[in-house]
């Protein structure tokens, strides 16, 4: 079963802070593959599809540039998004 990550969090480093906020308000269905429209981040559209894999979130962006996409887990009190 997938953790919760519902909480509260405070910034230990804004590294990528500009990406990190772009990631955020992505809305999307676990397990369900849907076109992402990043026209106005870098100018392209993709087919993404973001599942479980054991206790993190991972997102994978199918694309003109293979291997793209981000993870987001929670390591004790630390919420990780790493792109």
């Amino acid at each position: 079963m997938p953790p919760s990550l519902t909480g509260y969090y405070c910034f230990v480093s804004q590294k990528n802070l500009e990406d990190y906020l772009r990631a955020l308000f992505l809305e999307f269905e676990v397990e369900v593959q849907f076109e992402e429209d990043l026209r106005i981040t870098d100018g392209r559209k993709c087919q993404t599809i973001v599942t479980w894999e054991e206790e993190q979130l991972v997102c994978v962006e199918k694309g003109e540039v293979p291997n793209r996409g981000w993870r987001h887990w929670l390591e004790g009190e630390t919420l990780y998004l790493v792109s």
